[in-house]
């Protein structure tokens, strides 16, 4: 597609015949560049899979990355997301039959998104847990008696030692790492479908001081709760409206998807010109500290808090923000395959007064990209003046800004 061509499909796309799209006009340097505003996909137009629900912060609805993949790829085409967290490109890509390529400077990111692609039949995983002994008296080596009562304590360190024996000794398997992924996700929580006495939301693990307080103020103390029980009641909610041919899709590519671990200014295991369509949102200058909401799923599986948090990019200001985005343009530009796209996602700064995409333009264009436009996806869209100014949680709208990119073919 060409850049009129894009402009006539974002102009004519819309969810509702009574809505029609908006055209605003971005101005860097002497370049103008269209920001097109409408609803383009909502939560509401179709059912999500439920192999998508797993937490983690900062993630976007699942409706983006397949408006994009669908729209700018075909089944075979090799999608990527540099920045995967909890796997939403990566998965939404395999259930549209794409190849999948996720990066990410967390090891967590691969544990929350590989096992997803080697599902387990749900016998052999209830197999799996029988076969796991949790029945000592082991105590973590911190302190946790705050989130977990000490039966519960001693059945998670039971299953982390498991785990940890069978990827030592190499006999870890995709049941082994299904059970691993989803232990790690119901760790913490603010239900009973979590080993944790009420706490925060799972992709947010508070402190021990401040479960502390937490405990003191709602007068509880932790319950026993049965951890195998509850792995495999996520593992079934997890899996419980994939279709066979879903399933089936989800397996294909598992068994060509890549996984890396590192650095997405340098991703030299990439082929150049390989990869049809990027769709990823970068972290966010110092908005989100994963090190503080990922210590205990660190723990969970031996990770080194401190070192992954010293590797994620938390620049304080724009410009170092920007100064890291430039590289990780140009390592897309050198993978991306003529006539392919990026779609990035840009976050709120500052309350809606920085407009991150007038920064991240520039960023794209230097490293050689074209930039047909910015897409403004306004859900429960009415009035959408000022759109840049209204905090995402705040005046009835809510926000997706995405800076599209192209390489000449």
């Amino acid at each position: 597609m060409d850049n009129d061509e894009i402009r006539r499909y974002l102009i004519d796309y819309t969810l509702s015949a009574s809505q029609a799209t908006q055209v605003e006009e971005i101005a860097i340097g002497e370049g103008r560049y269209p920001r097109y505003v409408n609803e383009y996909w909502t939560a509401a137009q179709r059912q999500t899979s439920s192999i998508h629900e797993i937490s983690y912060r900062a993630c976007f609805k699942p409706q983006l990355p397949a408006f994009f993949i669908k729209w700018l790829s075909g089944e075979g085409d090799t999608v990527y997301d540099p920045f995967g967290g909890r796997g939403t490109t990566a998965i939404e890509a395999a259930l549209l039959k794409r190849r999948v390529i996720s990066n990410d400077a967390n090891p967590l990111s691969r544990i929350l998104t590989e096992p997803r692609l080697h599902i387990p039949a749900m016998d052999e995983i209830a197999r799996r847990l029988e076969e796991i002994e949790t029945g000592g008296d082991e105590c973590a080596d911190i302190d946790l008696s705050m989130f977990y009562h000490p039966k519960t304590e001693a059945e998670i360190v039971s299953l982390r030692d498991y785990l940890a024996d069978r990827r030592l000794d190499g006999t870890e398997d995709a049941v082994d790492r299904w059970i691993r992924m989803v232990a790690t996700n119901r760790l913490t929580g603010h239900s009973r479908g979590f080993f944790s006495v009420y706490t925060l939301p799972p992709n947010q693990a508070v402190s021990q001081e401040s479960q502390r307080k937490i405990n003191e103020k709602r007068t509880q103390a932790p319950e026993y709760r049965n951890t195998k029980e509850l792995i495999l009641k996520k593992s079934r909610s997890l899996v419980r409206n994939l279709t066979p041919e879903q399933i089936d899709a989800l397996n294909a590519a598992g068994r060509t998807a890549r996984f890396l671990h590192g650095d997405a200014r340098s991703t030299r295991e990439i082929r150049a010109g390989s990869v049809r369509v990027t769709v990823t949102s970068p972290p966010f200058l110092n908005i989100v500290q994963y090190s503080k909401d990922n210590w205990l799923r660190c723990w969970f599986n031996a990770l080194d808090t401190e070192r992954i948090a010293g590797q994620i990019t938390m620049a304080r200001t724009v410009e170092a923000w920007s100064a890291v985005m430039s590289d990780v343009f140009r390592e897309l530009y050198r993978i991306t395959t003529g006539g392919g796209y990026v779609a990035f996602e840009v976050g709120e700064v500052d309350r809606g007064r920085v407009c991150l995409d007038e920064h991240v333009i520039p960023l794209g264009l230097g490293a050689g990209f074209e930039c047909p436009g910015v897409l403004a996806n306004v859900q429960e869209f009415t009035k959408t003046s000022n759109i840049w100014g209204v905090n995402n949680n705040n005046a009835g709208t809510n926000t997706n800004r995405i800076v599209l990119f192209r390489k000449a073919a």
